[in-house]
């Protein structure tokens, strides 16, 4: 009796043990893998490309994923890839994303392999620049697809690595994105089960995770409002309607939205307006007034309420001065919503992958993310990857979107790391 109880016992460690042993072994390769990673991470940022324009980005991807013997899929939303690596044993279907577009953003030269690119982005000349940090988590997925891919024999079940395009948004008229490629199937066929992704943070310390169960990233709305008046001489403004004053009057009644509004001890929200156009000399006042805003909210009421107050001051203030207003919505990304189960079943993951004491639960974040997309089909984690060097100060730090940005680049192989255990053990935990 005794002999068959230490015979199931051991039977029953088997899957731990050998769970243990592939994640030792991934993190091994992680960190033989570190200066490829930053290669293929510093090739990528020194050749940006805008949203549904990552065709050099795309065919480097592609023919790599297919060098680790995948089926690989090209040309989804335009210029998104997908390979899928089949494991040698049943189980649920993980998908891992990664961004590939850059930002029109004219990079301050501090490294060596600063970007020079320049482009034309509505209508304007701009640079071009990886500075969101776009450029590391393709190199970091790479990674882990190669890594997963040396282990395909073990693995139980089956992975779809996903880079995708135009994360940060396109011009009017254009589709793309998250969005895009969930309508074009990339979570079917096969259908996945669940997906995980990450996010580089310049002021966040590198060696850190971290992560929100629940809301996490605000859902955002994009607005443009055309102010109508009359135009006039500006040496006789009572002969025709401002639309300047009115302009401003409205945006200091739109800051009243979320001071007067919003239950701030309950969730968070934004309203912005960050660019308005008018005029062209300052003698003359304008017949029309554009500007142009966001609103980030982290509950479908709380964005109801957002958009019919913005609308309602808007075209009211307007009628007060005789004018008239228009309010239109623009770009529309759901709230970035971490499934609190799944959340609660990978935490550990993290914990141990980077050290209890570097992994913590982050307050509401109002920037936002179309990996939303995803996690309305399917159960999804996101987390952001410490990217700032040791010893420095977060409120000085640039920010991600800044001319400035840098990232430590010694944190990437926690960022692929993080990625491969919580694909193994999502995988244990769930293979049948």
């Amino acid at each position: 009796m005794k002999k068959l109880f230490l015979f199931a016992l051991c039977v029953y460690a088997l899957p731990a043990f050998s769970q243990n042993s592939l994640k030792a072994i991934a993190a091994k390769k992680a960190d033989s893998l570190q200066s490829q990673i930053i290669a293929w991470r510093r090739d990528f940022h020194e050749h940006p490309e805008l949203g549904n324009h990552e065709f050099r980005t795309a065919d480097i991807i592609a023919k790599h994923l297919k060098s680790l013997g995948m089926q690989v899929q090209t040309g989804i939303a335009t210029t998104g890839v997908v390979g899928i690596l089949v494991g040698g044993k049943p189980g649920p279907v993980v998908a891992l994303r990664s961004e590939m577009d850059a930002l029109p953003v004219t990079e301050r030269p501090h490294v060596q392999f600063a970007s020079t690119a320049k482009t034309t982005y509505m209508g304007q000349s701009v640079g071009v620049m990886h500075a969101c940090g776009h450029d590391s988590h393709m190199g970091m997925l790479m990674a882990v697809a190669e890594i997963l891919s040396s282990m395909k024999s073990q693995l139980h079940g089956t992975v779809k690595f996903i880079f995708q395009p135009a994360e940060e948004g396109l011009p009017p008229g254009e589709v793309g994105g998250a969005e895009e490629m969930v309508k074009e199937g990339v979570l079917e066929n096969p259908k996945v089960d669940v997906i995980f992704g990450q996010h580089i943070i310049s002021y966040i310390p590198t060696g850190t995770l971290v992560y929100r169960p629940g809301g996490e990233m605000a859902g955002v709305n994009g607005f443009h409002i055309v102010v109508k008046g009359k135009s006039s001489h500006g040496a006789m403004p009572w002969m025709g309607i401002d639309p300047i004053i009115i302009s401003a009057q409205i945006i200091n009644n739109l800051q009243t939205i979320v001071s007067r509004n919003i239950n701030i001890t309950e969730n968070p929200a934004v309203v912005t307006i960050g660019a308005i156009k008018g005029g062209n000399r300052g003698n003359i006042i304008p017949d029309s007034v554009e500007m142009d805003g966001t609103l980030r909210s982290f509950t479908d009421a709380d964005k109801k309420m957002l958009w019919d107050k913005v609308n309602e001051i808007a075209t009211k203030t307007a009628e007060m001065q005789g004018a008239t207003a228009k309010v239109t919505l623009g770009n529309n990304y759901p709230v970035t919503y971490n499934n609190p189960e799944l959340t609660a079943q990978m935490a550990a993951t993290l914990q141990q992958t980077a050290g209890a004491a570097n992994v913590s639960v982050g307050p509401p974040v109002t920037g936002a993310e179309d990996f939303s997309f995803y996690q309305q089909k399917v159960p999804g984690l996101f987390f952001f990857l410490g990217g700032m060097p040791k010893g420095g100060d977060p409120k000085t730090t640039p920010a991600n979107h800044s001319p400035d940005f840098f990232i430590d680049e010694s944190g990437l192989t926690l960022g692929v790391k993080a990625l491969c255990n919580l694909t193994l053990d999502y995988m244990a935990a769930n293979s049948k």
